[in-house]
């Protein structure tokens, strides 16, 4: 069965561009058969955030994950939902790829300076775990044993650093690895509402999956639009306008979106029928995702997480005794064995 490969790291409350850059593709692909591992990555939240007040809210971050994945049709009898920490694999796996990466490859990589931007980490202070973030990333895909990977487009690179080290392995050791495919969300990544980045939970322009009604139409008739437009009459901007992308990627009704750009090109419509449409959109999106996670109790999320991360732990111990016998590092298994033979 084909398997998938694919998770985030429990900073906060998942939001619409989790949805249409990774999730989506997600659900799409559990119904199409294929095989879902999704991973809660605690230990990448590490690379940013390292207090004790950060860490000692992973527990309960982890779980709002997991409520995320569930609420947006993620099925926990057909998907492995696991916890990064609790699979020591993965760090070992890491240790031993950063053998084979060089730090000039991670040096190139855009996606490191901006983590380090939005966490407002110096050159100077990047540490060596962030700049082995693809590295560790690489181990999670690889110790899966994943064949794809939804992501949004800002991870390609980071996929791409795990097809080089899969073959790399592969020449020097042997075939273990299978060399895993991107699939790549063709909304790309969603803009904020400030209309400056992409939406992102630290930068506060994002519209989480469980926010409540009041919060999303309060979020969205702050958004950003055509600056020029300072009466309704004035002809609008469609192209490059946030309001109108949010139309395009969560509005089902077409004929509406369309009416609504034509009317806003000849300046025609105001922008607050525009946003007020875009609410209703949004609540037939959020609405059911948000009725599915009050749904959850907090014992039936712990048992999703805890059954996956059990079934990833028997996944990981098979694939690192792969992985050491081909490098030839079982050398404690050959030794166990022979003394148990003259023991008998």
């Amino acid at each position: 069965m084909t398997r998938m490969l694919t998770g985030d790291r429990p900073t906060g409350r998942l939001h619409l561009g989790h949805l249409v850059g990774s999730i989506r593709n997600r659900v799409r692909l559990q119904e199409e058969g294929v095989e879902p591992f999704l991973l809660v990555a605690d230990l990448h939240t590490l690379t940013t955030r390292r207090s004790l007040a950060e860490t000692g809210q992973l527990t309960a971050l982890c779980r709002e994950q997991v409520a995320d994945y569930l609420a947006c049709g993620i099925d926990p009898e057909r998907a492995t939902i696991f916890l990064q920490s609790a699979i020591p694999e993965i760090p070992a796996l890491a240790g031993l790829l950063a053998n084979l990466t060089p730090v000039s490859r991670l040096r190139r990589l855009p996606s490191i300076k901006e983590m380090a931007s939005h966490a407002a980490i110096d050159d100077a202070s990047v540490s060596i775990g962030l700049l082995s973030y693809p590295v560790l990333q690489a181990a999670d895909i690889l110790l899966a044993r994943a064949d794809v990977v939804p992501i949004g487009p800002d991870n390609l690179a980071h996929v791409e650093i795990t097809r080089e080290l899969a073959r790399r392995f592969s020449h020097l050791y042997g075939p273990v690895f299978t060399e895993p495919e991107a699939l790549v969300s063709e909304a790309g990544s969603l803009v904020g509402l400030h209309n400056q980045t992409k939406m992102s939970k630290s930068a506060g322009n994002a519209i989480f999956l469980s926010d409540d009604p009041a919060t999303v139409r309060k979020k969205v008739r702050r958004m950003y639009t055509d600056p020029r437009r300072v009466h309704a009459h004035i002809p609008g901007t469609v192209e490059g306008n946030p309001v109108f992308r949010y139309h395009d990627l969560f509005n089902e009704d077409t004929g509406e979106v369309d009416d609504l750009k034509a009317r806003y090109r000849a300046g025609r419509v105001g922008d607050g029928e525009v946003k007020d449409r875009l609410v209703a959109a949004l609540e037939r999106t959020l609405s059911p995702i948000r009725a599915r996670r009050a749904a959850l109790s907090a014992r039936e999320i712990d048992e999703v997480l805890l059954a996956g991360t059990e079934r990833m732990q028997e996944v990981a111990r098979q694939t690192m005794r792969d992985v050491r016998r081909a490098m030839g590092l079982d050398t404690y298994t050959r030794l166990r064995r022979a003394v148990e033979r003259r023991r008998r």
